[in-house]
């Protein structure tokens, strides 16, 4: 597992490599909660996902995404929020040797 680096911003893009894809990260709250699109090479692998704590946000091995991510609130169990990204609420890449067999 790998952390990637987030801001307390409320939108937020970030290019970044794992699992040797060439990640883009679309990070951005709405009233409703904190939402995260995904972007591989440039082609969204699934946009509009709702952040919850410890969720995977990929999940679906036939997206073709190599791994998965989850927000991870390190001082409760609360959903995240922008104000607290980086700090409180942070984001785990979950490489695929640690998801489940045929998962990711």
């Amino acid at each position: 597992m790998l952390i990637v680096p987030v801001n307390a911003v409320a939108n937020q893009t970030l290019d970044v490599q794992l699992g040797g894809q060439s990640c883009t990260l679309n990070i951005y709250q709405k009233p409703t909660g904190l939402f995260m699109d995904v972007l591989v090479n440039a082609v969204q692998i699934i946009g509009g996902v709702l952040c919850l704590n410890l969720n995977r946000i990929v999940f679906n091995a036939y997206l073709g995404f190599v791994g998965d991510f989850a927000f991870i609130d390190t001082q409760g169990i609360t959903d995240p929020v922008y104000t607290g990204l980086g700090v409180r609420y942070v984001l785990a890449y979950i490489e695929a040797t640690d998801l489940p067999i045929g998962i990711g």
